[in-house]
């Protein structure tokens, strides 16, 4: 038995990595089966892991549609996944353009829109190379998607938040909070098919690491995934936010935070809460 080699693997699978110097979202989305789990669990109403559930969705929808309008309004959805805020703010008169990285979620929204005879734009790519002739009335980025993304990432997908807005249009995202990230503690753990097979359909081991980087309020969930026959790394990323980090961020990239809300549905922000959401815009003006 090669036990040096099986050190240097187990070191490195044990490693930590400079922050978000990895991206393994490829990996995560469209691997034909780590996908298959994820639109799994973005259908499953009796959880949160991958979307919000139904009733926080309908209530999200509701109040996006009395905050900004939604009737004949172009509204872009960043990492629209398999469509559920799309269809439900289709239904409500947007004209609604979906991106998200994942085809099978694509495929799966592009057949619930024909089903119900939305009319909504989807586009499998990577949101970070979307590129487009319109200019949207509404952008939208929930679930906290932002925070998954590096620092140059970040500010890449604002710029192009800004250059694709209307001048009085707005953006709505959600973040994770300062006060999450403080009741965060690195670990280990290693366990047979972790996650009950959520990584692969065959057996396998995995090593996950939790590393926490707080002069940067970052988070990183390291999955090393050991099969008979390979070896995968996936990282997961969180950056968390506090009202003066995130404003900062748009306003690097000329946009203007007009409000802050406790999270998409409009509730009132807490300095306390796990997660807020920001509206922001080019301009100064609200409404």
């Amino acid at each position: 038995m090669d036990t040096d080699n099986i050190f240097d693997i187990l070191k490195q699978a044990d490693k930590r990595p400079e922050s978000f110097a990895y991206y393994t979202v490829e990996q995560l989305w469209n691997d034909e089966y780590i996908s298959g789990q994820m639109l799994k669990y973005h259908l499953d109403p009796t959880i949160d892991l991958a979307s919000r559930k139904p009733e926080f969705i309908n209530k999200s929808a509701a109040w996006i549609e009395k905050q900004f309008g939604l009737t004949g309004r172009k509204v872009a959805d960043f990492g629209c996944g398999p469509g559920l805020y799309a269809s439900k703010l289709a239904e409500r008169g947007a004209k609604i353009t979906g991106i998200d990285i994942s085809r099978r979620s694509i495929e799966f929204a592009r057949n619930k829109a024909e089903d119900k005879n939305l009319d909504i734009n989807y586009v499998n790519c990577n949101y970070l190379d979307f590129e487009s002739d319109q200019k949207f009335d509404l952008i939208i980025m929930i679930f906290c998607d932002f925070c998954v993304l590096s620092p140059v990432q970040r500010q890449k997908l604002l710029v192009k938040f800004k250059n694709l807005l209307n001048d009085n249009g707005h953006i709505l995202l959600d973040v994770v909070a300062t006060p999450l990230f403080n009741e965060l503690e690195e670990s280990t753990e290693f366990e047979f098919n972790m996650m009950h097979n959520f990584w692969s359909a065959d057996d396998y081991y995995c090593l996950k690491k939790v590393f926490l980087y707080p002069d940067q309020r970052v988070a990183l969930d390291k999955y090393t995934i050991f099969e008979k026959n390979r070896i995968r790394k996936i990282y997961n990323w969180m950056q968390f936010y506090d009202k003066e980090s995130i404003s900062a961020e748009f306003n690097k990239a000329g946009l203007i935070v007009h409000e802050f809300a406790g999270n998409v549905c409009g509730d009132s922000f807490e300095a306390s809460s796990q997660q807020f959401a920001i509206i922001a815009g080019n301009s100064s003006i609200t409404g």
